[in-house]
């Protein structure tokens, strides 16, 4: 894990479904040799011969894969060169267009993007300098982008591209100075540094606040590290120590004035969250290695109730019936609206799906 101390963020929206007893979730697809860090949900507008729902996701090993049939199959892709990279994120808006962005140190961090479904990738931009460390990518539009990096000469790099094609560093002299040892933590894709502050910019990055918040840190393992919002306009953050997992002291907290102030969740998940998600029903849920919590009603993250045990790394949601989440050992889950089933069982559940053809 890198060094990592602060957290921020453009607050960018990212919706994720909510996860209860294992009858919230049907497995997809697992036992695959990645570990998949990144997912994306889109609905396409005007996409010929593609109605459904299309899934994205991304993970260590080069492994790339999407579904154009809201999760029924599952297609694997390939990036000339990257078998070996870790694709930390990926951002689609349709079944054709995606960005893909690798972590690790100088070259291995990458941002690459298609426009023929994953038929062919265009390297868009890499690094060889090796402090180049890149956490996070997220789009406002198609062609109006941003990767949020590890700090390179005394300040966090912040990329952007307002073509969809050429990238470069966007200057922050607002943004204040990293610290001995900062850095970013990129295990989910949700638009997150890791620290007891939050970094917010209404301006794609040009000036920048910084504001306190409740959420433990105090050590390179600590902090906040997912960061999402509801309707309702309440800012959720989630984090703890992925050291030590299980510990539930300060993981969650939330704001109710667009980030001037943090309050504390009553009830806090159980144990450190990666990623945190809500969707349009006022219901977000935090996944983690050693399970799921959920959180509802007009205070969407105050109370949070321990759900699944599932290990997962993150989460995306359109609704409340189009969600998935990832996780180890190529680990896909989608989400299954609670309120219109009856009492499921685990054994209902499908068995993990056969090995994911190749394109």
């Amino acid at each position: 894990m890198r060094a990592m101390r602060f957290l921020a963020a453009l607050l960018f929206s990212v919706f994720i479904g909510v996860s209860v007893p294992a009858q919230w979730w049907k497995v997809e697809t697992s036992r695959l040799d990645t570990n998949l860090r990144g997912v994306t949900v889109v609905r396409p507008e005007h996409a010929k011969g593609i109605s459904a729902v299309v899934v994205w996701a991304s993970g260590s090993n080069g492994v790339i894969l999407k579904s154009i049939d809201e999760g029924k199959t599952w297609q694997r892709l390939h990036v000339a060169g990257g078998e070996a990279l870790d694709f930390r994120g990926v951002v689609a808006f349709n079944a054709s267009a995606a960005y893909v962005m690798s972590s690790g140190e100088g070259e291995k961090s990458r941002i690459y993007k298609t426009i023929d479904g994953g038929e062919t990738w265009n390297l868009q931009y890499t690094d060889k300098r090796k402090e180049f460390f890149l956490d996070t990518i997220a789009c406002l539009t198609e062609t109006h982008c941003f990767a949020l990096g590890d700090p390179m000469d005394g300040r966090f790099l912040l990329l952007s591209t307002t073509d969809g094609e050429f990238w470069g560093p966007l200057l922050t002299p607002s943004m204040p100075a990293a610290l001995p040892a900062e850095g970013a933590f990129a295990a989910s894709n949700t638009c997150l540094f890791v620290s007891g502050k939050v970094f917010h910019s209404s301006d794609s990055g040009h000036t920048w606040t910084v504001v306190e918040t409740p959420i433990a840190h105090g050590n390179a393992s600590s902090g906040i590290f997912s960061i999402a919002h509801t309707k309702q306009n309440e800012i959720v953050v989630v984090g703890g120590n992925y050291q030590d997992p299980e510990q539930t002291v300060a993981v969650a907290a939330y704001s109710l004035d667009g980030g001037e102030s943090w309050q504390l969740s009553a009830q806090q998940p159980s144990g450190y969250r990666s990623s945190v998600a809500c969707n349009g029903d006022a219901e977000c849920v935090a996944v983690g290695p050693n399970g799921e919590d959920v959180s509802s009603g007009k205070l969407a993250a105050a109370i949070w109730k321990r759900a699944d045990a599932l290990d997962l790394n993150a989460v995306a949601m359109l609704d409340s019936r189009h969600g998935w989440a990832v996780g180890p050992k190529g680990t896909i889950v989608r989400y299954i609206d609670h309120r219109s089933l009856h009492r499921t069982t685990q054994r209902d559940l499908p068995h993990p799906a056969s090995p994911l053809p190749d394109k």
